[in-house]
């Protein structure tokens, strides 16, 4: 029968909780400054699209008395341009909104991709994380892809893929257009970041529960 703990194991219990305690503190605070910089990445993308969206708005105005196609073509880009923005925007609240696993997050997030791009009817996508796969109801994979890497800390973790069912004339920028990589990229960037966030509150987690039993064990 073991007796009571003496001075110095009770010494060397409290320096641990100490040190469990002072790594909790730092993770806290890094996961807390990485979720205000991904607030700030977002404000930034917001700000940069709604500054598109303000100079269509005023190339509409100008075109106003000039021809209807160029009125329409005008019109249509716009529309492309607050799809995009709606679809950073769902991704964005949709994150901070739910208690969804990661899993559940990354099948709304590719569900999303198709509605924001040009042509939905003809377009599916994929993302490929942990060796899973999450993609849309109609997902092939074809010849007419864009794909997207998806980093954290530097590491590539997955990839970001989009398709066309079928061929799709060709921008000058090619097959897709500047508009649609770019927005891939901002995706791919908010998923980097939502993962990152994860794997914080992880450890987070994992220096909680270290802590409270380095607790229980002392009283």
């Amino acid at each position: 029968m073991s007796g009571k703990p003496s001075y110095e194991d009770l010494e060397q219990r409290i320096r641990q909780l100490e040190r469990e305690a002072l790594e909790y503190v730092r993770k806290e605070k890094d996961f807390n400054r990485e979720r205000k910089s991904i607030e700030y990445s977002h404000m930034k993308r917001t700000i940069s699209l709604m500054k598109i969206n303000g100079e269509l708005n005023k190339e509409i105005n100008e075109l106003k008395s000039a021809n209807k196609e160029e009125l329409v073509f005008v019109s249509n880009r716009l529309k492309e341009r607050i799809k995009e923005l709606n679809c950073l925007y769902d991704i964005s609240s949709y994150r901070d909104g739910t208690n969804f696993s990661l899993d559940e997050i990354l099948q709304t997030i590719v569900d999303y991709i198709p509605p924001a791009i040009q042509c939905p009817e003809i377009t599916c996508a994929r993302i490929i994380f942990d060796r899973h796969e999450f993609i849309t109801k109609n997902y092939q994979d074809t010849r007419w892809k864009l794909s997207q890497e998806i980093k954290v800390y530097n590491e590539r973790i997955g990839v970001l893929e989009v398709c066309y069912l079928k061929e799709k004339q060709e921008f000058e920028e090619g097959l897709f257009s500047k508009e649609v990589k770019n927005l891939i990229t901002a995706i791919a960037e908010s998923i980097a970041q939502i993962v990152e966030r994860d794997w914080a509150e992880i450890e987070i987690r994992k220096c909680r529960n270290k802590i409270e039993k380095l607790v229980q064990q002392n009283e």
